[in-house]
């Protein structure tokens, strides 16, 4: 895989206790404490990004939401994008306000000066969408903003939405199915928190609802956690994309909603070594510090050699009567207690991977050396 060339991966582990925030009112001026959601619009060329932002931009909804339009490419890369480059290198279009109450600017160069002067402004805004043009791999752009979410920013990453065409998504998929590189299409789908299969309108009417489920079972072969919402034009209810809180560790009960769904997941039943999701679970309470050892075995040291893009789950960790989160993206991992354990739960260590290349019995038998009690032979 391209990856190949990157530089080795910055060691980062987020392991701070996290208590809920206060949730202010969306009406009233955002103040210090308040931090904006920002949504990353991702997308295959030709699948429906910029009608997904212009249907944003011109609808009546009532919410305060700045757009911002990137136009570098993968050729200048999303680290220089994300660094100030002062006068010379950041060129950020003038902001424009429209009719509805919505904000746009186009970014060349640094996308953090944009967001610094949409913190400078001072106005109330309600959320903040950032369309990834050109640029095929979401992952390192949300790496880093996930990674300045924990260091207080004044935005925060919400989440990721891929949009798809439904006419041509499995040419895109079957093209590139047994090659060792995968193309936007794949990582853009491993991703996201929300899938939207657009264009399905264009399906033909006599395959359509098989055909659409069928993709829908492609979709979360290789990403299961996704919310799949099917559209027209993508013409959808702004509250299926807005405010997911994916990457909120205090976000426990979605989470867990989608480990529940995602239990029956097993790599058992696939025969290629694809991008794909599983799902492990044990019942045995679990050493936290062993756990983050093993995590990043898999995450730094690529000790199995899988490639792990999205990585979510819940905890079992033995004398903690918190219920603990764990969150992967890339390199860049969090585990925090989340809740108190309620009296008629069933404790369960449940973790969902999605990448490519993944064992389900290496990461089982692994896993199961974050036991925290051996007997004196070693085993269980």
């Amino acid at each position: 895989m391209a990856d190949d060339q990157e530089e080795p991966p910055l060691a980062i582990r987020i392991d701070q206790t996290v208590e809920e925030p206060s949730r202010s009112d969306p009406g009233q001026p955002q103040n210090e404490n308040f931090s904006v959601g920002v949504t990353v619009i991702t997308g295959y060329l030709g699948a429906g990004k910029s009608t997904l932002v212009n249907y944003i931009l011109n609808a009546q909804h009532g919410k305060r939401i700045a757009v911002i339009l990137n136009e570098f490419g993968e050729e200048i890369g999303v680290e220089r994008a994300m660094i100030n480059e002062g006068e010379s290198g950041a060129l950020v279009e003038e902001w424009v306000e429209l009719a509805n109450g919505c904000v746009c600017c186009t970014v060349k160069h640094s996308l953090v000066q944009a967001l610094e002067q949409l913190v400078q402004m001072k106005k109330r805004l309600d959320h903040i969408l950032l369309e990834t043009t050109g640029l095929a791999n979401p992952a390192p752009l949300a790496s880093v903003l996930w990674l300045d979410d924990q260091l207080e920013s004044s935005v925060k990453l919400d989440s990721i939405v891929t949009v798809v065409d439904a006419k041509n998504l499995r040419f895109q998929l079957n093209r590139h199915r047994d090659s060792s590189s995968f193309p936007e299409a794949f990582l853009q789908i491993a991703y996201a928190d929300v899938v939207i299969l657009n264009k399905v309108d264009l399906v033909s009417r006599e395959e359509s609802e098989g055909a659409l489920e069928e993709l829908e079972n492609e979709i979360r072969s290789i990403n299961s956690l996704a919310n799949i919402v099917r559209s027209v034009r993508c013409e959808i209810g702004l509250s299926q994309i807005l405010n997911r809180q994916a990457y909120d560790a205090t976000h426990a009960s979605h989470l867990e909603a989608l480990l529940e769904e995602s239990k029956s997941v097993s790599s058992r039943d696939l025969h290629d070594s694809g991008v794909r999701t599983l799902c492990i679970r044990q019942t045995e309470g679990v050493d936290l510090q062993k756990v983050r050892l093993w995590i990043e075995e898999i995450l730094w040291d690529k000790k199995y050699d899988m490639d792990v893009y999205r990585c979510k789950g819940v905890l079992s960790i033995r004398n903690s009567d918190h219920l603990h989160t764990l969150q992967a993206v890339r390199e860049i991992y969090e585990i925090v207690p989340a809740r108190q354990w309620r009296n008629e739960e069933k404790k369960m260590n449940q973790i969902v991977f999605i990448g490519h290349n993944l064992d389900e019995n290496t990461l089982i038998d692994s896993f199961r050396g974050c036991i925290s009690e051996l007997n004196p032979s070693g085993t269980f």
